[in-house]
């Protein structure tokens, strides 16, 4: 061990020695950068030693100076909207250089991240989507990335419910992967995996990187078959800048369920003995309703620095009401990035701290749906004033007191830190180490006071006031050792990478609750002034909680890139992983990726041939990605309390086996295959991809049962189960119109997905050959209404097929055998599979236009080729619903076919019925803005700009938005609780300054 030790310092002292000496050696070239049109200084230009990462940036006055190796042979000079250029050194110790603005911004160098490195796009063999910062839409959102919504071919972000300020979206990427593993992909932060995406500001964000190929996610390993999203926040510069945005946004109610006025309830209901009139004209939806909505955001930014040392930090903070009278939320957020470089450019330093505090008042979802379903007759307050009791309808409460009285709220601390260290070792050679840390630490408060209105009309004398707090918290510590080196000889470059990787995570909870506090003023904050916390008569056990778990990643990993002339491209890498979490017989494996490209442009047959394509690149990658987004201690046998046992007058606990072991439990495996191609055609006025996809999911994750004996417990969560997604994504982006005063640009994604789940058995475990899921709840018993089968798609519904409606107002449906009965009569043998809730194809357009100062983009999404189960339909939407409950209007329009079920004997039936088209077209994001260059000496400029999201969707279906019921995940197309939250369209007003 010794002799290792000394050999490893040994060698670190040389090479340590060996790189001062030739710094040492290092010369200095200076000079000046100007603009080729008007001879003007240029701030911010990237100077760099060509073929390495030693670099610096202009100053305010254009000037540049840099230390460079005796071996160095030229600079690249470069800046967004100016041709780059290459400068021969010849000893020179000093250039000046002119830089030439672009003829088209197409032709500029997108700089893509691939996952521990960048490449020039046209470098990129794989599937990658990039998004600049600017390209992101204008929304007022709680997660940076439904500012990517649409965005990205492939891509589905849906939240249910956005004008909840608390509310996240949920993320899927080429379609839904496992049963009981996770469903989205991976979040890579400034190159830290597993970052914390509610951390983010988006007036942060440089760029978003989306990894859809399996050979760029592969590098990841058990966290990449879900796709890899990285997002580069921004960076300093030499050049000081101070910018602000401030805007103020309303959330209106729109495309929302209407339901009975009291007048028509009385008509319809009341008068058919079908409720009672209370005497009150209550408009329930109206009385839990907040709209507008307000909100507002304000961010500073200030950058700046010098050549070696930079800057940039800012800061925000948000203000937001939901649109339910409960929903609030307040954060205050920063970010403060800084780095550093060496005289001789052998280090360069890295500091990032994000810190954010958000104050959150929780919805209650459930409540637009009891609004919905109350009797519009009763009141809102009883002859005193107080809260009136309600005991009827689908969940006898009163929506308007829960909203006051009952209290959720949360106090929530996250801090992102890291840090780097890169050592410029040679020209060609690298190392960097990375150490960083995600913290998240949040406190959950409940509260019921004892003047709740179903407390008193029982005369409770326990159980009364109710209080808890909940802490929770989540750490991910994680340790990156890169090295890079790249080579070229003559047409032949290589650009190596190996690695090596650590992360541990922890998570933490406290839970304590109790009842009847001596006052309510106390809500969560003494919890020991309870008198029903204990003891044979209070709570006993469920008084009070804790747990803790975590689980270690760790890899080696190591990546080579390939590229003869620049015209024939080649990568391959290997990802070797061990994860805590799997079983003793499976706790390593092998990521394996290979990917090739070939730029058919740069052959001279081609340019000459067929001048009118500027670009043409063919590419092909297969990779093997894991998921092991699981519960943490699966493969143990974990024991846990199994009762109390008497003894002597004694009650003693008893513990027992409360899991399976099961030393072979491992990751899921993804097969991708993806083969694509990129192109620009006609002088750069028109770009696009093609990508067509097959992922095959091995290995599912999932509960399946065993025999008891031997096992303890009658199911094991195992490896069992293959699906398989494939699909087409196309994306086109145009300049139909340049001029100098106005420019029209027009860009499209478009998506095709289908999914098939092939078996649920292997050869040790043999499950059935479907499973029966997204089941329905009271009242009644409608069962579930979708099945997942081997040879049939994920989203398949399957029930009754309706036959129309008898003169007596039953469903009719179809038996098994053709003939028609009464859907009562019918059975589960009957059902049969009737339309998919998976969308088939998704399309979105962007049209940009600029005209002098003005720019306005208009924004447009569809989904398409899908049906969607209208639930409000089912329960609210017919007038054979229950009793005293109100309905949806559709239930008394006589152009409508819910009207028509009047009988009460299929009233909880599920059939096809209630399967509408979910097709739609949405407008939806429309931003203006207008920019106002000035010469004062403290502002550089002003921009104003208006945003309207959501403004009008066109669509057949008639519970509402479409977008509104999840496509995502194992149960597309269906809304398997009765919770409701309407859709709000948005309005935006905003200010933007540059100092």
């Amino acid at each position: 061990m010794h002799k290792r030790l000394l050999l490893f310092l040994s060698t670190f002292v040389l090479v340590m020695a060996f790189a001062n000496l030739a710094s040492a050696q290092n010369r200095t070239v200076s000079g000046k950068v100007t603009d080729a049109g008007d001879a003007s200084p240029m701030a911010g230009v990237s100077v760099v030693v060509t073929g390495t990462a030693i670099g610096t940036t202009t100053d305010a006055k254009g000037n540049y100076s840099l230390n460079v190796a005796p071996s160095a042979r030229s600079l690249s000079f470069s800046f967004i909207g100016y041709t780059a250029k290459e400068v021969s050194l010849n000893g020179l110790s000093s250039v000046n250089v002119s830089l030439v603005a672009a003829s088209n911004a197409l032709k500029e160098v997108v700089v893509v991240s691939v996952g521990y490195g960048t490449l020039d796009k046209r470098e990129v063999s794989s599937a990658i989507t990039h998004v600049s910062g600017k390209e992101l839409l204008t929304v007022s959102a709680n997660n940076p990335l439904m500012s990517l919504q649409g965005k990205v071919a492939g891509l589905s972000i849906t939240n249910t419910a956005n004008g909840d300020p608390n509310s996240s979206p949920s993320i899927q990427l080429r379609g839904a992967s496992s049963r009981n593993a996770g469903l989205g992909p991976l979040y890579v932060v400034n190159g830290i995996p597993g970052g914390n995406i509610d951390n983010i500001n988006q007036n942060d964000i440089e760029s978003i990187d989306v990894l859809k190929g399996g050979a760029a996610s592969a590098i990841y390993g058990t966290r990449g078959s879900n796709g890899v999203i990285i997002i580069t926040t921004k960076k300093g510069g030499s050049q000081s800048r101070f910018f602000y945005d401030g805007y103020a946004s309303w959330d209106y109610v729109t495309n929302r369920l209407e339901n009975l006025s009291a007048e028509d309830f009385v008509k319809n209901r009341v008068q058919n003995k079908q409720g009672q009139d209370y005497g009150a004209r209550t408009n329930w939806i109206d009385a839990v309703t907040k709209s507008p909505a307000f909100s507002q955001k304000h961010t500073v930014q200030l950058s700046g620095g010098s050549a070696r040392t930079n800057y940039f930090a800012s800061a925000d903070y948000r203000n937001a009401d939901g649109i339910d009278l409960r929903a609030h939320k307040k954060e205050y957020g920063a970010r403060i990035s800084l780095n550093h470089t060496t005289e001789d450019n052998f280090l360069v330093a890295t500091l990032n701290i994000a810190p954010r505090f958000l104050q959150t008042s929780n919805s209650d979802q459930g409540n637009f749906n009891n609004a919905l379903t109350l009797n519009p007759t009763y009141p809102i307050y009883n002859s005193t004033g107080a809260f009136n009791y309600l005991n009827t309808g689908f969940f006898s409460n009163n929506p308007v007191e829960n909203a006051t009285v009952i209290k959720s709220e949360s106090e929530i601390k996250e801090l992102d830190v890291s840090g780097s260290l890169r050592a410029n070792i040679l020209r060609n050679l690298s190392t960097t180490v990375t150490i960083s840390e995600i913290s998240r630490s949040a406190r959950n408060m409940n509260f019921s006071p004892s003047t709740l209105s179903s407390v008193v009309q029982a005369n409770r004398t326990n159980q009364t006031n109710f209080a808890r707090q909940e802490q929770q918290e989540n750490d991910q510590k994680n340790v990156e050792w890169i090295g890079n080196y790249s080579l070229d000889l003559n047409k032949n470059h290589f650009k190596l990478l190996g690695g090596y990787s650590y992360a541990l995570y922890n998570y933490k909870q406290f839970a304590a609750q109790n009842y009847d506090f001596p006052f309510d003023t106390y809500l969560w904050n003494n919890l020991g002034s309870g008198l029903y916390n204990g003891g044979a008569a209070g709570q006993g056990q469920s008084a009070v909680g804790s747990t803790q778990n975590g689980s270690t990643l760790i890899a080696f990993f190591g990546r080579l890139n390939y590229d003869f002339d620049n015209k024939y491209i080649l990568t391959g890498s290997l990802r070797h992983e061990g994860s805590s979490k799997f079983g003793a017989n499976n706790k390593w494996g092998n990521f394996p990726a290979i990917s090739g490209a070939w730029r058919v442009s740069e052959e001279g047959f081609f340019k000459n041939s067929v001048p009118w394509i500027n670009e043409l690149k063919l590419r092909a990658d297969y990779g093997v990605t894991g998921n092991q987004d699981f519960g943490n201690y699966l493969s143990l046998l974990l024991y846990g309390g199994a009762g109390y046992f008497p003894f002597n007058g004694v009650q003693y606990q008893v513990y027992g086996p409360s899991s399976n072991i099961n030393p072979d439990l491992s990751w899921e495996r993804a097969y991708n295959f993806n083969t694509g191609i990129d192109f620009t055609l006609l002088n750069s006025r028109l770009s696009g991809s093609i990508d067509y996809y097959v992922r095959t999911n091995k290995d599912l994750l999932g509960y399946y049962n065993v025999p008891l004996p031997p096992n303890p417990q009658s199911q094991t969560f195992t490896n069992v189960g293959t699906m398989k997604n494939q699909g087409i994504e196309v994306t086109l982006t145009g300049a139909v119109v340049k001029k100098d005063n106005f420019s029209y640009n027009i860009s499209t994604a478009f998506s095709y997905n289908r999914n098939k789940f092939i078996s649920f058995s292997n050869t040790l475990y043999k499950g059935a050959t479907f499973q029966d899921v997204a089941g329905l709840p009271a009242p009644g018993s409608p069962g579930n209404i979708q099945r997942i089968a081997e040879g049939h798609s994920i989203g398949e519904f399957y029930t009754l097929k309706s036959a129309g409606v008898n003169d007596a107002g039953a469903l009719l449906v179809y038996k098994k055998d053709g003939t028609i009965i009464p859907a009562n009569q019918a059975s589960n043998d009957d059902k049969q599979y009737v339309g998919n809730g998976l969308p088939k194809y998704n399309v979105s357009m962007t049209h940009n236009f600029r005209y002098k100062r003005f720019d306005l983009n208009v924004f447009l999404r569809g989904a398409f080729g899908y049906k969607l189960f209208n639930t409000p339909a089912f329960y609210i939407g017919t007038p054979s619903s229950q009793s005293d409950a109100n309905v949806l209007k559709s239930a008394y329009d006589s152009n409508s076919k819910y009207a028509k079920l009047t009988s009460n004997s299929t009233t909880s039936v599920a059939s096809d019925y209630f399967l509408e088209s979910g097709s739609f077209v949405k407008i939806d994001n429309v931003a203006m803005g207008y920019t106002q260059p000035l010469n004062s000496k403290y502002l550089k400029s002003v921009r104003f700009y208006a945003a309207g999201r959501n403004l009008h969707t066109f669509t057949g279906y008639t519970g509402g938005d479409p977008d509104l019921v999840e496509v995502n995940g194992l149960t597309p197309g269906v809304r398997t609780s009765l919770n409701y939250y309407p859709s709000t369209l948005q309005i935006i007003v905003g200010l933007q300054a540059t100092f």
